[in-house]
């Protein structure tokens, strides 16, 4: 079965459906009203090679064209149903139709007439379907309505952010915590005096960035098995916690509060990544921005309650009474974690296109995107140490961390919804610039607790929200590459800040032996901690070396 095409038809539509600027409405009333193409690429991610597909051929196997586009997409908007492509004459100028009827699809459109001259986009001279026009011509004729949810608002989409909220918070939240444990282990028995502790605490955050893009990758290749993800990750996490609390050495600790915690974690939040792509268009910056403050409210209050706990109670009722918690917190939100658009009922497998990787583009973004999380980890790991070399006390010491997190949530939100107005670059500069000062001149020159407390804000201002820049990234890296899939994008970048978390580790620890410049200089780069605090504003600064990359014109 074949479907042709004139220039003056298909190939004039699909040239102007390419060239449509990113976010703009389709208004022509042969098309889908009010359908943006931004909406239409990151759902489905394939206008590229719909084009292509039809460049330079005057016809193309049906049965071939669908095994390299979304059948959902180029059904909605080219083709009639399998079962019959509908003749249309060359006369019939005043009416089209354009409707979905394939076997794969959920998705029906409604039928709409279109009130301009036309020749015709679908034409066949071999055959004439008077039975079809008949049918459209009938008054009595079915209609098929596209009742998808909206994006970017109502109930739905609101519940879906809400969930994803509360799971990143519960999911990341706990290994935010994990100095709380490693303070606690390192001086109770059976584990006090045990090496590789530390490592506990890499493994559950390092695990977590590292295996997005594998496990973002299987749900993009089979998305039958996403419904299932957060629920299988939710078990597999509790699980985890319950076996830890029957530990009696690191190395039991590593494997199930470390690695199977890791691995639960990333299957439990990667559907809430995937579906916020279809959720949220215009807003996916706030979007993302919401969901990731999560973690920073996390960071304010579940550190408070598991040192109440493993005070009072012990390491093991702590790590069972969490993952009851943990479930109960969860399971009732599985529901709202669902994708706004039906999925196929196709059981074809997808290619995941990598060539972003290639593009200066995603080049010069992950390179600053890693350098900056070299730094990044380092103030929330040493804050409280260096308050109590200026005199804090324990309580005072604690809350550079929760001012820290208090002031990321703000920060994450803020950044959120400036990046859906502005180019990415310019939002990576304000993140830079924030840090920066916050570092080489708060920070650098606090004695007191006072000028302390503020670089935690401004520092949870600027620095903590960096990451929720990551939705401009995505753009801009499919602006470049237009096959690129956004959620890959984002994986590739989570994976980036991994290795950050993971080596940021052992160069504190180098940075700190032997306390240099300690009473060398003056304020606090002469207190032992000076060279991780030049480390941490260097690594700020030339996080944001992709504003010259958009000058030289990579980004």
């Amino acid at each position: 079965m074949a479907v042709r095409k004139r220039k003056e038809g298909l190939a004039f539509i699909i040239t102007r459906w390419k060239n449509l600027g990113e976010g703009k409405s389709i208004k022509d009333p042969k098309w889908l009203a009010h359908v943006t193409k931004e909406e239409l690429v990151q759902t489905h991610f394939v206008p590229g090679s719909i084009c292509a597909a039809f460049d330079g051929e005057e016809e193309l196997e049906l049965s071939s064209l669908l095994t390299q586009t979304s059948p959902c997409l180029f059904s909605s908007l080219l083709l009639p149903p399998l079962s019959s492509v509908v003749a249309i004459k060359q006369q019939f100028a005043t009416r089209q139709q354009l409707y979905n009827a394939m076997a794969s699809s959920q998705i029906e459109l409604q039928r709409f007439e279109d009130t301009h001259q036309t020749s015709g986009v679908w034409q066949d001279q071999s055959r004439v379907a008077s039975d079809a026009e008949a049918e459209l011509e009938s008054p009595n004729a079915p209609t098929h309505e596209f009742s998808l949810p909206p994006v970017d608002r109502g109930k739905d989409a609101w519940l879906f952010l809400a969930a994803s909220f509360v799971i990143e918070a519960l999911v990341w939240g706990f290994p935010f915590t994990y100095g709380v444990f490693q303070d606690y282990y390192t001086t109770h028995e059976p584990f006090a005096g045990s090496r590789n502790i530390a490592v506990i605490g890499t493994c559950a955050m390092g695990i977590m960035y590292l295996d997005l893009p594998i496990i973002f990758a299987v749900l993009q290749i089979w998305p039958r098995f996403r419904p299932y993800c957060t629920g299988v990750g939710l078990f597999v996490m509790c699980l985890a916690l319950s076996l830890s609390s029957f530990a009696t050495t690191t190395t039991h600790l590593i494997a199930t509060q470390g690695i199977f915690y890791a691995i639960g974690g990333s299957l439990a939040y990667s559907p809430c990544i995937i579906y916020m792509d279809e959720w949220f268009v215009k807003r996916k910056g706030l979007a993302f921005g919401i969901m990731w403050a999560g973690t920073g409210l996390a960071g304010v209050i579940l550190p408070l309650a598991m040192q109440v706990f493993l005070d009072k109670y012990g390491y093991k009722t702590t790590l069972r009474a969490w993952a009851v918690a943990l479930f109960v917190l969860t399971a009732p939100l599985l529901y709202f974690v669902k994708p706004r658009i039906p999925l196929s009922q196709s059981t074809q497998t997808r290619r995941i296109d990598f060539s972003f990787l290639n593009t200066k583009t995603f080049g010069i973004l992950q390179a600053c995107n890693v350098i900056e999380a070299l730094g990044f980890f380092l103030p929330s790991i040493y804050l409280p140490g260096y308050a109590r070399t200026i005199g804090a006390s324990s309580v005072q010491s604690a809350l550079t961390v929760v001012i820290f997190n208090v002031a990321s949530v703000f920060g994450c939100v803020a950044m959120g919804s400036i990046v859906d107005k502005f180019h990415v670059t310019t939002c990576i500069a304000v993140s830079t610039i924030g840090s920066t000062i916050g570092v080489f001149v708060i920070w650098g020159f606090s004695v007191s607790l006072g000028p302390l407390y503020a670089f935690c804000i401004i520092y949870g201002l600027f620095a903590g929200s960096f990451t929720s820049t990551y939705p401009g990234i995505m753009r801009a890296v499919q602006n470049k590459k237009e096959l690129a899939e956004p959620v890959m994008v984002l994986a590739c970048l989570s994976a980036g800040r991994g290795i950050g978390n993971v080596v940021s580790g052992p160069l504190s620890e180098i940075l700190m032996r032997g306390m240099h410049w300690k009473d060398q200089g003056g304020f606090a780069y002469g207190s032992g901690y000076g060279p991780l605090i030049v480390f941490t504003g260097v690594t700020a600064f030339f996080g944001g070396a992709s504003v010259l990359g958009r000058r030289v014109g990579w980004v």
